[in-house]
């Protein structure tokens, strides 16, 4: 039986890598063994900057929502639990559009959850 070279295949995986490398600096983006390093360490960052980015938006929206409260009289964690005990359930990201875009219909929030508030307590 005739041996298998593996040639094209190699040459295709090499190829891939530097396409997935252009743009690194220097010899990263040229020799194969440091831009196969760089690719995977990239890799692993887009992999974790996957997982951070759903936790950095949510406390962006928290940030604003509490933002938004604070003005008309509460804090966030009892607009929440106000929302909670009201029956709303409206999450965090659209909150924040509210207190960002449509402050009338946020107060309405904000004044349901006062009301809710004060029935529990």
């Amino acid at each position: 039986m005739a041996r298998v070279k593996g040639a094209m295949m190699t040459r295709k995986r090499r190829n891939k890598v530097l396409k997935m490398a252009k743009g690194y600096w220097g010899a990263k983006s040229k020799h194969f063994k440091m831009a196969n390093q760089q690719v995977m360490k990239s890799l692993t960052y887009a992999y974790t900057g996957r997982r951070l980015k759903k936790r950095d938006f949510r406390r962006l929206w928290i940030t604003r929502i509490s933002a938004a409260v604070k003005p008309l009289g509460m804090n966030y964690s009892t607009f929440m639990h106000g929302l909670k005990t009201a029956g709303v359930a409206i999450d965090r990201k659209m909150l924040a559009e509210l207190a960002v875009n449509n402050t009338a219909a946020f107060a309405q929030l904000v004044d349901m959850a006062k009301s809710a508030a004060k029935k529990t307590a």
